[in-house]
C-alpha cells in the first residue's frame, strides 16, 4: 500500500457545547464522512456530536471502540484492526481536542509507534480559548488539569500554582469538574493574594459564553458568578 493510500489517524475535534457547531471547520465534515471506524471517549456523545457535524452520516454503519479511564486495552486493540484493514480511524473528544486533557493521547501515542501518519484537525480548545482571553502571558503558561478534588489539597495547589505564576511570570491554567467549579471559587479567594489575577471562562463558543479576569480582592467584592454544573477553564496570574 503506498503511502498516500495508507490509513491516517484524524484527531477530531468536537463543539464546547451544544448549538456550537459553529466553532468547526467545514473540512472536518467532509473528512467525517470518509471514515467509518471511530477512537471515542462515550459512544453516546460521539454520535451526537458526529451527527450535529456531518448530518449526512449513517450513524449504523459505524464501528466505534470506547477509550476512557475504564479500559483503554480494547480501544486499542480495536484501533489496530482497523489500520490492519487498512481504514484510516477518526479519534474524538467528548468535547474539544482529542489528546488534550483526554484520554485519546494513548492512540495517538500508539500510532506514532506502529507508524501511522497522525492527522490533527483545526478546531476549538477550551484552554487555548480561555488563555487568549485571559490578556495574560501567553508567551509563557502551564496547562495542570484538575488539581485535587480534597480541600486541603487544593488550598496548597492553589497556592502552588499562584508562586509559580508570580516567580516565572507564567499563566497557570486548570480546569475542574463543573459541580465542584464553585468549591474552587471559593477556595481560591480564602489562599489567593489580593493582587493575583484570576480569570474565569465558561460555556466558551455558546451562546451562555462568560468571561471575566479580575484580581482575588476584585473578585471579593463582586456577587459569586454562576459557576455551578458549566464547563470552566481557570486561570491565575
Amino acid at each position: 500500500m503506498s503511502e498516500k493510500n495508507s490509513p491516517v489517524l484524524f484527531l477530531i475535534p468536537t463543539p464546547l457545547g451544544d448549538n456550537s457547531t459553529q466553532s468547526i471547520p467545514a473540512y472536518v465534515a467532509e473528512i467525517i464522512t470518509g471514515l467509518d471506524c471511530f477512537i471515542v471517549e462515550h459512544a453516546k456523545t460521539a454520535r451526537h456530536h458526529l451527527k450535529a457535524m456531518a448530518p449526512t452520516i449513517v450513524l449504523p454503519s459505524l464501528t466505534m471502540f470506547e477509550l476512557n479511564e475504564h479500559d483503554k486495552q480494547s480501544a486499542l486493540e480495536g484501533f489496530q484492526e482497523c489500520i490492519r484493514k487498512g481504514k484510516s480511524v477518526g479519534l474524538l473528544s467528548d468535547a474539544g481536542c482529542p489528546g488534550v486533557a483526554d484520554p485519546g493521547a494513548a492512540v495517538v501515542a500508539l500510532a506514532h509507534k506502529i507508524g501511522v501518519r497522525v492527522r490533527p484537525l483545526v478546531g476549538p480548545s477550551s484552554i487555548l480559548l480561555a488563555l487568549m482571553a485571559s490578556g495574560m502571558n501567553g508567551q509563557s503558561f502551564a496547562f495542570h488539569g484538575y488539581l485535587d478534588a480534597k480541600k486541603t489539597g487544593l488550598s496548597t495547589d492553589l497556592r502552588r500554582l499562584e508562586t509559580q505564576a508570580k516567580k516565572y511570570a507564567q499563566t497557570q491554567v486548570f480546569i475542574e469538574t463543573p459541580y465542584r467549579n464553585r468549591n474552587v471559587f471559593q477556595e481560591a479567594l480564602l489562599h489567593l493574594q489580593g493582587t493575583t489575577k484570576m480569570g474565569i471562562a465558561m460555556d466558551l463558543t455558546t451562546e451562555t459564553e462568560y468571561i471575566a479576569v479580575k484580581t482575588v480582592a476584585e473578585w471579593k467584592k463582586e456577587a459569586v458568578p454562576a459557576l455551578h454544573k458549566r464547563p470552566a477553564v481557570f486561570t491565575i496570574f
